[in-house]
C-alpha cells in the first residue's frame, strides 16, 4: 500500500511564485499542494481551518516579506498553535538578521527562490525528520568569524562538543550514541547538558550555535 502524502501549503504574495512551486511540487512523487495564501493573515486562518478539519499541511512553504503579517511573525504564531505543523522559509533574502528570526520563530529551514526543486524536496524531507535545512549561501553567511559565539562555546567539556557537532550534522540521540559507542542514555544525559550551558531551549538553537561556530561539518542541507 502506498505511503501517504506528504501534505504541502504554499504561503506568498505572488501568485506566479506559487503557480511555479505548485507546478513542479506536484509533479514529485509523494507529495501533494492541499492549500495556498497569498499573505500571513490569510495563511492563519487557512491552517486553523485546515485543522479544525483534522486536514492540517505537513510542511508549509512560507515567503519572507509579506504586506501585514510577515513571514517571521506568521512561522511564529504557526509553530506555538501548531507545533506539529513544519515550516520553510522560501525567500529572496539571506540577510544575518532575517535568517536568526526566522531560526528562533521556529522554523524547520530557509531556502533561497533560487534552490533547485531537488534542495527543495530534500528539505521537506529534512523538516519531516525533524532537522534543519540551511541553503549553502545562508549557512556561509552564519558561519562568518563570530568571536562571541566561540566564547560561548569554551563552556562545553570535548566531549560536550563533539555531542554538539554530531546534532549539528542531523543526528538523534541514538545515532549519536553508536557514533561515540556510548548509551543512549548517556548521549541525552549530554546533550540536556550541553543545551543547558549554552543557555539554549532547543537542539535546533544548539545547531545554529555550532554552525556559527564552525562546528558543523556540513556547508549546506540538514544540520539539526
Amino acid at each position: 500500500m502506498p505511503a501517504e502524502a506528504i501534505r504541502l501549503m504554499l504561503v506568498d504574495d505572488h501568485a506566479v511564485v506559487r503557480a511555479g512551486l505548485r507546478s513542479y511540487l506536484s509533479e514529485v512523487p509523494g507529495l501533494e499542494v492541499v492549500a495556498e495564501a497569498a499573505n500571513g493573515s490569510a495563511a492563519l486562518d487557512l491552517l486553523a481551518e485546515l485543522a479544525g478539519e483534522g486536514q492540517a499541511p505537513d510542511v508549509i512553504l512560507m515567503d519572507l516579506v509579506m504586506p501585514g503579517i510577515d513571514g517571521i511573525q506568521t512561522s511564529l504564531r504557526i509553530s506555538q498553535r501548531h507545533p506539529s505543523v513544519k515550516v520553510l522559509i522560501m525567500t529572496s533574502y539571506s540577510e544575518r538578521e532575517q535568517v536568526k528570526g526566522s531560526l528562533e520563530a521556529g522554523v524547520s529551514g530557509y531556502l533561497l527562490k533560487d534552490a533547485d526543486s531537488d534542495e527543495v524536496v530534500s528539505a521537506v524531507h529534512a523538516a519531516l525528520r525533524g532537522e534543519l535545512y540551511l541553503d549553502a549561501a545562508v549557512t556561509r553567511g552564519l558561519t562568518e568569524p563570530a568571536e562571541q559565539t566561540s566564547r560561548s562555546l569554551d563552556v562545553l567539556t570535548s566531549r560536550e562538543r563533539e555531542v554538539l557537532s554530531l546534532i549539528a550534522s542531523g543526528q538523534s540521540n541514538r545515532q549519536i550514541a553508536t557514533r561515540l559507542g556510548i548509551t543512549e542514555r548517556t548521549a541525552r544525559t549530554h546533550v540536556s547538558n550541553l543545551l543547558g550551558k549554552l543557555a539554549v531551549t532547543s537542539r535546533t538553537q544548539a545547531a545554529l550555535l555550532a554552525v556559527r561556530a564552525g562546528l558543523a561539518t556540513e556547508n549546506s542541507g540538514p544540520v539539526a
